[in-house]
């Protein structure tokens, strides 16, 4: 690989972990609901009385601990995934202010996924390595199931445990669920750097 196609790589890579680490932070503030797995760190937060973006980077790390019983190989992306998302939802929490007008937390809301499914495209289409959730939903799949059921799976557990645990379940989380695969479909093909390389991914 050249320096500059590694440079590009690398642009788009941090690219999408800010991003996506400030999509984070306008749901949150949009108070309408979260993601499952955001839900999830939300939830483990108001338990245990700390920032949620350590909580991002601690289940993050969880989660790449997870690869080690089936035999993932996390890339350079990954490790940056477990860190930088936490700090930007951390930086983002700080500066960005709280709506209480409804069309405000809307917009707040719908910034937010749009910018999710961006910030997925641009930091998967790095090819650099996935995210550690990603990468155990992938590690799971080679075992034996369809991507789509063990993601289903995973989800819905993750879900359910953040709803128990306090996390924040709305209209956003609905949302999040239809719109994310759509703009995922959308996103990585127009930001990969190896368009090749992401169709045959997305056809597993």
């Amino acid at each position: 690989m050249s320096g500059t196609r590694f440079v590009r790589r690398l642009v788009r890579l941090y690219a999408g972990l800010g991003a996506f680490g400030f999509s984070l932070a306008l749901m949150v503030e949009a108070r309408l609901g979260l993601g499952p797995w955001d839900v999830l760190h939300q939830g483990i937060a108001r338990r245990l009385g700390v920032d949620l973006g350590w909580v991002v980077i601690g289940v993050g790390a969880l989660a790449l601990a997870a690869w080690i019983p089936l035999r993932q190989r996390p890339g350079f992306g990954t490790l940056s995934n477990v860190v930088a998302v936490g700090l930007v939802v951390e930086a983002s929490l700080r500066v960005l202010p709280t709506p209480h007008a409804t069309m405000v937390r809307l917009a707040f809301l719908a910034a937010g996924i749009v910018l999710n499914g961006a910030a997925t495209g641009l930091y998967i289409g790095a090819g650099l390595g996935p995210g550690p959730r990603d990468g155990l939903m992938t590690g799971l799949a080679r075992h034996g199931r369809s991507v789509r059921t063990v993601r289903t799976g995973i989800e819905l557990i993750v879900l359910v445990a953040g709803i128990a645990l306090g996390g924040s379940v709305g209209l956003g989380t609905l949302v999040f669920a239809v719109a994310i695969g759509p703009l995922a479909h959308v996103f990585l093909p127009l930001f990969a750097i190896d368009n090749r390389r992401i169709r045959c991914s997305a056809s597993t």
